[in-house]
């Protein structure tokens, strides 16, 4: 054929995998590709192991010597290297007659007119100066111009959205509304966000209300059109708990087992690995077929498994994207993706800008639009008032469920011992509690410092310049770098190198490139050595894990704004908190039991008084709950059944089933959540109403509907049949499974009334006990979290009737009761009182699972995120 053609041959070995020993390998990934097990692949398996790289010597024996050396003029003529490739921002944003440099200037001076109506302060003109100065120098104008085009039309729908991460350092982003962090109330490092040695695109995030993200989207897309905009794509891979589902499915064993040997598993025991914990399970009575499956495990581990969506990482250009990079449709409709991941977008110098979602926004936005509804008039962000001494108060006693970032069980434990006065100090309650200042040793002595405990004092005037606002301790990241610059001379891009080294600090675990000249620095401007060493350390502490002062500054407004509508607004805070779920740390559950403690009046649902939302109606704004949550019903079968509604409402089951032309699935869905109470009385009697049956029958009726058998020919009116209602546990069992909460006792209250819980205190009980005495609890769990700080110590946070209980598991006893930690969903503790003020741990010696006594409960908890 290559004779006949006038075409040199090629030699080519197909090649699939870089040794004959990755056949296995390969066809567990050929079958799984095919939705197959590998004893049912048949042909799609390759026959032999030939596919592989073959060394020289190999080749040289099976080709003629002319085709293999075509294979190096092939690769001569790939002369294609990625920095040929040529970005240029998109350039239609700037009005005729104007250059994109003082168009820039033109918005930022408007805003800052609307952010400093008074005038000014000359350190943020400076900044703003200096900025412009750099951004025209770097030619970054069309960047700033496209977030401040897509902000703009943000704000245009009221569509709350704020900019965070390295772009809060800019005094030009805040004069521009894409940030809110006002440079005159913290101290920027805009090095970090741009910089001129760097000389790589600045990256902007911003959060968007996330119900409402994708009209953001919609509109870039719209703006830009699909060719020349796209989002990331990620790239998914490989980890232990995947990869032992597929080799599993791929090897052909029954779901069961797979399910089996991952129950139970504690995925951070770095002394017991995930490997070593299924070999305990005793489910591997084949050695041979077990060494085989951790063998195949292990090398998928890390492997890509498929492209993903990036969380909102947008890409746009001036030209057809295409022509940069492969571009395909995305899976959900009306979007483009890229099909490579954010590292190669940046590696090639591409403009990225981050439309992620936040819910908190989005909770935000519609408390605001129901304290508006009580006003009578537009209540918005700018309407509340700055540093409001209540709202510290509260978060001083812990009270934080549900507010922004705050309400971790870390964080509701911080928050009485640092005690937060001012905004500022959020800002630092948001960064503390992190591994890098645990790490680094810097919780304690800042937390003394602050208490008055621990005098503060400074090395140099340059130091405390950069430490004073947190008290001689570097609690953000931005302040190593600068203490890398004022205290040991180092440049503006070593110091971004050295920022780049902490951020990989996860991956290699080496900052000892940096040690010397970071030492030798600070000898050099006559600190000690001891300063300097403690100071290196505290840098590798942050490795990996130093928060940014940027992020924290952007997310303690957000902090700041939803504990000030907890503390004024509690109905409106919860409503809204629930109408954006899913969304934070907490169930609706949990938010429910945390708004009633609140004073807060929550109703139930009804079918003739919810709406689909939740809502606030009457006089004492008492909380109404929607019919959004109940499990299983379609939002158009609920406003179906909102706009048949009469104004009286319905009458009975059977005069909705009418009107509405509900399925028989709906109607129970609806019984199933006691909707019907107001007109059926109890779940029983409505299920009886809604029965379809053809035929009466003269079987199980009241005396009252057995007088009119007088006329055996009479027809029987069933629906009067009055059965008995369910008793008080069958009504909370059928609250969790239709609707994940109930209104009714807590299922710890029913089951400590039978005696199951004999000798347990409750939760507000161990408000009494004193320090080291040793006590029994239960509750269900609501979460599990293991920090990376923590030294393998597990913190349980358990609920019952009164509260939550926080429990603290340490090494040692988890892996001794690794099955009863890892699995319970209702969890007895044996253990000692510890108390730091108002701070309560239980210190956990005997665990028992219990979840027996719940079986039939639907309750989960969210753990280790």
């Amino acid at each position: 054929l290559a004779d006949r053609l006038g075409l040199p041959v090629v030699a080519t070995g197909q090649v699939h995998m870089h040794h004959r020993e990755r056949q296995p390998l390969q066809d567990v990934l050929t079958a799984l590709r095919h939705h197959s097990s590998v004893d049912q692949a048949g042909l799609r398996l390759f026959q032999n192991a030939e596919r592989y790289l073959r060394p020289p010597e190999v080749l040289q024996r099976l080709y003629p010597r002319a085709w293999l050396e075509q294979t190096l003029v092939i690769a001569q003529h790939c002369t294609f290297t990625p920095g040929e490739l040529r970005y240029e921002y998109p350039d239609d944003l700037v009005p005729e007659g104007l250059s994109p440099v003082d168009w820039l200037a033109q918005l930022t001076r408007e805003g800052e007119q609307r952010r400093f109506p008074q005038g000014t302060p000359s350190a943020v003109q400076a900044l703003i100066e200096k900025e412009l100065t750099l951004i025209r120098e770097l030619h970054y104008e069309y960047y700033f111009l496209t977030i401040h085009d897509i902000v703009r039309f943000a704000r245009s729908r009221s569509i709350l959205c704020q900019g965070r991460g390295s772009a809060a350092n800019s005094a030009v982003c805040y004069c521009l509304g894409i940030t809110e962090v006002n440079p005159a109330r913290v101290q920027l490092l805009f090095e970090r966000f741009i910089s001129r040695e760097r000389d790589e695109p600045p990256d902007i995030d911003v959060d968007f209300e996330h119900e409402r993200r994708e009209e953001v989207i919609q509109y870039i897309y719209q703006r830009y059109g699909r060719e020349r905009a796209a989002l990331a794509a990620t790239v998914i891979r490989y980890r232990p708990r995947s990869a032992i589902r597929d080799v599993g499915k791929a090897l052909g064993f029954d779901p069961a087992l797979v399910e089996q040997l991952l129950s139970g598993i504690d995925w951070r025991d770095r002394e017991t690995d995930w490997r070593q914990q299924i070999l305990d399970k005793g489910l591997t009575r084949n050695p041979a077929v077990a060494n085989q499956f951790f063998t195949l495990v292990n090398s998928l581990l890390g492997f890509p498994r498929h492209l993903s969506q990036h969380v909102g990482g947008f890409v746009i250009s001036a030209g057809p994207l295409s022509e940069l990079v492969p571009t395909e449709n995305a899976a959900m409709a009306d979007r483009t993706v890229i099909q490579w991941d954010k590292e190669d977008l940046e590696s090639l110098g591409l403009m990225k800008v981050d439309i992620l979602a936040l819910g908190m926004l989005t909770a935000i936005r519609k408390a605001l639009d129901l304290i508006s509804d009580e006003k009578g008039q537009p209540f918005t962000l700018q309407d509340i008032p700055e540093e409001d001494p209540e709202t510290y108060q509260m978060l001083r006693q812990g009270d934080s469920i549900g507010v922004f970032q705050v309400e971790s069980r870390a964080q509701i434990n911080m928050l009485p011992r640092l005690k937060p006065e001012t905004y500022y100090d959020l800002v630092i309650q948001v960064a503390i509690v992190r591994p890098g200042p645990i790490q680094g040793d810097m919780v304690h002595p800042y937390l003394k410092r602050k208490a008055g405990l621990e005098p503060v004092s400074y090395p140099s005037p340059e130091i405390q310049g950069v430490l004073e606002r947190t008290l001689g301790v570097p609690i953000f990241q931005e302040q190593a770098i600068k203490l890398a610059m004022v205290a040991a001379n180092f440049s503006a891009g070593e110091a971004d190198r050295l920022r780049r080294a902490m951020a990989a600090w996860k991956s290699h675990g080496d900052l000892t490139s940096f040690r010397d000249k970071l030492v030798n620095g600070m000898l050099d401007n006559g600190h000690d050595a001891e300063f300097a060493e403690r100071l290196y350390q505290q840098i590798c502490g942050f490795g990996g894990y130093g928060f940014p002062e940027s992020h924290a500054a952007s997310f303690a407004l957000l902090v700041y704004t939803s504990a000030w509508i907890k503390r004024h607004f509690p109905p409106a805070f919860y409503c809204a908190l629930l109408n954006s779920q899913p969304m934070g740390f907490y169930s609706a559950s949990q938010l429910v039991q945390d708004a009633r403690r609140h004073g807060v009046t929550v109703l139930p649902v009804d079918v003739n008084h919810s709406d689909w939302h939740h809502t606030l109606a009457g006089s004492q704004k008492p909380l109404r709950l929607g019919l959004r949550q109940i499990r299983g019903l379609a939002r158009k079968s609920a406003e179906r059944l909102l706009e048949q509604r009469p104004a009286q409402g319905f009458h009975s089951a059977t005069d909705l089933r009418q009107r509405t032309g509900l399925g028989q699935k709906e109607l129970e869905l609806l019984a199933g959540a006691g909707a019907f109470a107001t007109i059926s009385g109890h779940r029983h009697q409505t299920y009886w109403q809604l029965l379809e049956q053809p035929e009466t029958t003269p079987l199980w009726v009241t005396e009252a509907v057995r007088q009119s058998y007088q006329d055996p020919t009479a027809p029987v009116d069933l629906t009067e049949i009055q059965l008995a209602a369910p008793g008080e546990g069958q009504d909370v069992l059928a609250d969790y499974a239709t609707q994940g909460l109930s209104l009714g006792r807590h299922p710890l209250a029913l089951l400590r009334e039978q005696g199951h819980l004999a000798n347990c205190l409750n939760a507000e009980q161990l408000l009494g006990v004193r320090p080291g005495q040793p006590v029994q609890v239960a509750g269900l769990v609501t979460g599990r979290q293991r920090p990376g700080s923590a030294s393998g110590v597990t913190f349980v946070t358990l609920e019952d009737e009164t509260g939550n209980i926080n429990v603290v598991v340490w090494l040692a006893t988890a892996r001794r009761q690794r099955k009863p930690l890892i699995t319970a969903r209702l969890l007895h503790v044996k253990g000692v009182i510890e108390r730091e003020g108002d701070i309560i741990h239980l210190m956990a010696g005997k665990l028992t699972d219990l979840s027996h006594l719940i079986h039939t409960l639907p309750v989960s908890s969210r753990d280790f995120h």
